[in-house]
């Protein structure tokens, strides 16, 4: 299988099934001396993790992360970075009676299309919890750009009908809620939204919205690498997401250049905006503001409830599926947002380094 792995310098592949004895990531170009231990990865993890709430699947993995290279006496050596998650809870035997089954909102059709087979055990490699991979790789990216001074900051914006209004006063509460909404009477809807869901049978969809704090000026590469299409592809390939918003999104197609346009103005020396409604990007290129990314996703497609399909034969069946899935992919996809926008950004940031010959005469002018 091609395009398993995603990055310029900051590279990232991530490899198992959903349903095999474990799934990983490697790592190519994080720089050396980093400081990193599983402690930095796990509490990641913990977030993205099965079965830590009544709202979410019942999963129980542990989802304890190995390094298995990469990384001596507490420091990244320069060198490639393995990292796995072993896969213990697993019940393949839920998914035997959709073998050769298609079922409705999922890539079992296509998969088959494109390879003439396929892994049934909960989807294989796309399942969510291919996820978990991208998390530990994340979470690598995230303690470098906590040294270069970038925060990243991800929350449920909306859970079906229940949407937050406004940026929240609160971010780093988002994890300590099992809904994923920095709000505490929004959290409470939510959770009542998706206890309904899992009394129907059903499922919801909702948004992720993600706020970086930090990157300065400059970052992003024009033309084809913009840094919003290289965000909006990094959110686009995590499972579920059908659509990207950067800033004002959607709504700057019904305004006015005059109401949409941020106005600039200069304060101690730095250029600045009075309004963000481009996101913190512009022409490609940061522009030293906040970056707002937004990730609707649709509903989990795994539900109890009947639905019509057709097996691969062609003839027509109908479906229940089994299984331990969640009434809503968002609360546990913030975190996945949170690694796949830090992997974006770190290496986004190293290539900028190679933009300008000044960036180069300062490293290398007085090594001669």
């Amino acid at each position: 299988m091609a395009a398993s792995t995603f990055g310029t310098i900051f590279k990232i592949t991530t490899w198992g099934e959903s349903h095999g004895p474990a799934l990983g990531a490697v790592i190519d170009g994080c720089p050396a001396g980093l400081l990193l231990s599983a402690a930095d990865i796990q509490p990641y993890l913990n977030r993205r993790r099965p079965g830590h709430s009544d709202v979410v699947s019942p999963r129980k993995e542990a989802d304890q992360v190995k390094i298995l290279s990469g990384v001596c006496d507490g420091k990244t050596s320069g060198t490639p970075i393995s990292l796995m998650i072993e896969n213990n809870a697993h019940l393949s035997s839920d998914y035997d009676e959709l073998a050769h089954v298609f079922r409705p909102g999922h890539a079992d059709y296509t998969y088959t299309a494109k390879y003439g087979l396929r892994d049934h055990r909960g989807g294989g490699r796309a399942s969510g919890r291919e996820t978990a991979a991208r998390v530990a790789a994340g979470a690598v990216a995230l303690k470098a750009l906590t040294e270069l001074g970038v925060s990243i900051f991800a929350y449920s914006r909306a859970i079906g009908p229940v949407v937050l209004p406004g940026l929240p006063p609160n971010f780093g509460s988002a994890p300590d809620t099992p809904s994923g909404m920095p709000d505490a009477d929004a959290d409470k809807k939510a959770q009542h939204c998706l206890r309904e869901c899992m009394e129907r049978g059903d499922s919801v969809g909702g948004i992720v919205e993600c706020l970086i704090r930090g990157v300065p000026a400059g970052v992003g590469e024009p033309v084809f690498d913009k840094l919003d299409a290289l965000l909006s592809h990094a959110l686009m390939s995590i499972g579920a997401v059908k659509a990207v918003e950067i800033g004002a999104g959607v709504a700057t197609a019904t305004t006015r250049a005059s109401e949409n346009n941020d106005a600039f103005y200069a304060e101690d020396g730095k250029v600045k905006k009075q309004s963000n409604h481009a996101g913190g990007i512009l022409g490609g290129i940061s522009d030293g503001g906040d970056i707002i990314l937004r990730a609707h996703f649709k509903p989990t497609p795994s539900v109890s409830l009947s639905q019509k399909t057709v097996d691969q034969l062609g003839q027509p069946v109908e479906i229940s599926i089994k299984g331990r899935h969640d009434p809503c992919i968002v609360p546990r996809a913030v975190v996945v947002v949170e690694a796949m926008a830090a992997i974006t950004i770190l290496d986004a940031m190293m290539m900028n380094m190679a933009a300008r010959m000044d960036n180069l005469k300062h490293f290398y002018g007085d090594k001669r």
